[in-house]
């Protein structure tokens, strides 16, 4: 789901780019261990040889560095706030909960099914 965060950016800046498919299940590739070592995770953005990790992070870098394209993120510094709130809320609070969900046994996690409701009404409203 991140990576795609990132195509996303990449492609509504129109940056052409090289996507590396990584068997996240089996065995992560060395490029992937050497460029984030620290979580050992996708996405990475590898620009001028330098890796960014961390999908709303690489979304701010990428709508910094190619500002001349129409901007992902608000300019003013309170919608901006705002919209990194709500991304971290999704991340935190719908994800990691759904994620819960998805790789529980059936007819268990009751309460974290009522919760995700609840997280999705305050993230429609």
């Amino acid at each position: 789901m991140f990576e795609i965060r990132v195509r996303i950016a990449l492609a509504e800046k129109g940056v052409k780019y090289e996507y590396k498919e990584e068997d996240l299940v089996n065995t992560k590739s060395p490029l992937l261990l050497q460029m984030n070592p620290v979580h050992k995770k996708i996405p990475v953005l590898i620009h001028n040889g330098k890796p960014i990790c961390e999908s709303l992070i690489i979304v701010e870098y990428i709508d910094e560095v190619w500002k001349d394209q129409a901007p992902l993120l608000p300019t003013d510094p309170y919608q901006r706030a705002q919209a990194r709130f709500w991304a971290d809320f999704f991340d935190n609070k719908v994800h990691e909960v759904a994620k819960k969900i998805w790789t529980g046994k059936v007819d268990e996690h009751e309460k974290e099914k009522k919760e995700l409701v609840e997280n999705l009404k305050t993230l429609e409203e």
